[in-house]
């Protein structure tokens, strides 16, 4: 059985994952930082729960001794930061989001790249954003012109050249990047165009990759997603 850990799987767009790969047959991992919250999910979904707070070395260490094996990694938890735009942006603003969304994955591929390592088909996902493109940023005509986010857009841009660089140090794993587009959650306050069902669409495909398949890419539900 494929065993696979999602990080800030409580709710929105890493629960949904959740629900379609355990319905694919993986035993699937909830991880999240309220015990509460991640219990309740892991339990409504028959799969099983880890603290994890992915900003704590600590935390994530113990996580990685929990699980135990792990084929597959969804690093999915992430924050927005806040609609600061860049003349309000503070270096504490950056580092704030930075220190989920960038250091985070890098401390929870940092702990569980060993136990990665010894699957026959490992495979990583992290959930990036449109936002994280600088192709689509530097578009002053296209959709995203006008969403000018500094601290969240190039956490995500910084995000992706990890990917990049992971997936060119580790060719024998399934690395890339995943942009599940703009999706109603929490984390948008719900101002999102489509369902979480439609955002987790390419997160469970790339999860579901196999020893054949891409790596060292940015991906959408329609494919490719430019850098």
């Amino acid at each position: 059985m494929t065993t696979t850990l999602i990080t800030g799987a409580n709710k929105g767009l890493g629960y949904e994952t959740a629900r379609r790969l355990t319905v694919a047959g993986h035993q699937v991992w909830i991880g999240a930082r309220d015990v509460m919250r991640g219990r309740q999910a892991a339990d409504a979904l028959e799969a099983r729960f880890v603290q994890l707070d992915v900003t704590d070395d600590a935390s994530v260490a113990a996580a990685a001794q929990t699980v135990g094996a792990l084929d597959v990694l969804i690093n999915n938890a992430g924050i927005s930061g806040g609609r600061i735009g860049p003349s309000e942006a503070s270096a504490d603003d950056m580092r704030a989001v930075y220190e989920t969304n960038v250091f985070g994955p890098v401390r929870v591929l940092h702990a569980f790249l060993p136990l990665l390592e010894k699957s026959a088909a490992p495979v990583v996902v992290n959930v990036s954003s449109g936002l994280g493109s600088l192709g689509l940023a530097a578009d002053r005509d296209g959709p995203w012109s006008g969403f000018i986010f500094p601290a969240y857009s190039s956490s995500k841009a910084a995000l992706n050249m990890l990917t990049v660089q992971y997936a060119a140090a580790l060719p024998r794993m399934r690395i890339n990047s995943v942009d599940p587009g703009f999706t109603a959650t929490d984390f948008n306050a719900h101002r999102g165009t489509q369902t979480v069902e439609e955002g987790a669409e390419a997160i469970v495909r790339y999860a579901l990759t196999g020893p054949d398949g891409p790596t060292g890419g940015f991906f959408g539900a329609s494919g490719t997603r430019p850098w």
